[in-house]
Order: C-alpha cells, then sequence, then structure tokens
C-alpha cells in the first residue's frame, strides 16, 4: 500500500526524529538517509509532537532528544510506546550522568547514545536495538547497569529522606527543571523570574533536601516520578 508504515516493511526501517536544534536534526536526517535502509517518516521539535506523530506514523524506531521543550524526552518515551507497539527508542542526547541513564533505561528506551559519539556508533545503536539488545554508549561509565537497581549509597549518591511535601510549588518546578538539566538561565525565561531567584530556590531546595550535588537533585526527582512519569 502507498505511504505504508507498518512494522517489517521491505523499504527498511521507519524513524522518527524527536530533536529541537533544527540544524542538529536536519544533519542527523541527512546522515541517516544516506544509509538507505532507513526512511526518515518525520520530525519533531518537542516532545508533545513527538508523542502525536509516533501515533500516526506509527515509526519502528524513535531517535529523542531528553531536552525537549514542554514535554521532555524521558516524559514522552512511556508516552510513544504507549501508543505504538513495539517501537524501539533511542536516546540521543548531551547527559552523560547516570541518573540520566537510569530514568531513560526505566522509561522504556533500549539505546543511549551521546550527541559526541561518532556517525557509527549511531549506527551500531540502531542495529543493536532494532536487533532486541540494549545499547550504552561507549562514554557511558560500565557501572550504570550494574548499578541500576543498587541503593543511593551504593551509587555515591546522598541518601535523601526528607518528604517531597517539605518543598513549596516554586522548589519542586525548579528542582523538576534542574533535573531536566535546564541551566538557571533556562529556568529563568521559563518560570518569568530572575537568574538570581532561580539561584535562591535551588539553594534553598538542595538545604531542605539536604544535598550536596546536582546528581542528588536528579536522583531524588527520578525517584519521586518527575522524569519518568
Amino acid at each position: 500500500m502507498p505511504g505504508s508504515t507498518s512494522k517489517g516493511a521491505s523499504c527498511g526501517i521507519g524513524v522518527l526524529l524527536a530533536e529541537d536544534h533544527a540544524i542538529f536534526r536536519q544533519g542527523l536526517r541527512a546522515l541517516l538517509e544516506a544509509d538507505g535502509q532507513i526512511r526518515i517518516l518525520g520530525e519533531a521539535s518537542n516532545g508533545h509532537d513527538a508523542i502525536h506523530l509516533a501515533a500516526q506514523t506509527a515509526p519502528d524506531l524513535v531517535i529523542i532528544d531528553l531536552s525537549l521543550p514542554g514535554t521532555n524526552g524521558t516524559e514522552a518515551i512511556p508516552k510513544i510506546k504507549q501508543r505504538v507497539e513495539g517501537v524501539k527508542i533511542i536516546a540521543l542526547t548531551a547527559h552523560n550522568a547516570e541518573e540520566y541513564v537510569r530514568a531513560t533505561l526505566a522509561a522504556g528506551a533500549t539505546g543511549y547514545v551521546l550527541k559526541e559519539d561518532s556517525h557509527q556508533d549511531l549506527m551500531s545503536a540502531i542495529h543493536s536495538v532494532m536487533a532486541g539488545k540494549v545499547y550504552l554508549s561507549p562514554g557511558i561509565c560500565r557501572n550504570v547497569v550494574s548499578g541500576f537497581l543498587g541503593a543511593p549509597a551504593e551509587r555515591g549518591e546522598t541518601p535523601i529522606t526528607v518528604s517531597w511535601d517539605a518543598l513549596s510549588l516554586r522548589e519542586r518546578e525548579i528542582l523538576k527543571l534542574t533535573a531536566e538539566g535546564k541551566t538557571n538561565r533556562e529556568m529563568s525565561d521559563y518560570l518569568h523570574i530572575s537568574v538570581k531567584t532561580v539561584e535562591k530556590h535551588r539553594a534553598q531546595v538542595m538545604r531542605k533536601l539536604g544535598a550536596k550535588r546536582i546528581a542528588d537533585l536528579t536522583a531524588f526527582a527520578i525517584r519521586q516520578g518527575l522524569l519518568a512519569r
């Protein structure tokens, strides 16, 4: 059938790209289409569009950035999997912290590639996940998988026992945005407050939770379901 995007089509792997930087997305499309075995079914610049485009095009594979505006990549992944049976998902991101890797795998992705990796690394990831395997970037520490279900202390995190209810609404917003990897300036623009106010709120969050590092905040946000709901 003309225009069909059904699974297992002989014309190659149907791929949906979700990336908010247009130049990077266009370059990625050109690289993948040059392979000859990949069809780009659509492009999305935010998580909301990625979810709806996936439902419309039924791709075999979604390659998604984690830091998408609006609905971020980690939030979009389980929603895409709910709508497209059997879809494979690769996160293509600049984030190399273990907390992001664990949150992404927990959300349902089976591939994690860093933007600093080579084209060959991405192609290896595509072939691996399409074969039903899990692929992690060579730049990711080996202990990510072994520590995936470990206790916080085993992963070098500062255990946080303070209740989520101890944070104000604004502090919860700051926590979520921080865990998503947003900069102070990005949070300032998003929340319409000054950078100085952002810094003040984040310091207050860290004080209340007893966190020593941003990684501790990220891990706490993951356990609260903020990045993989």
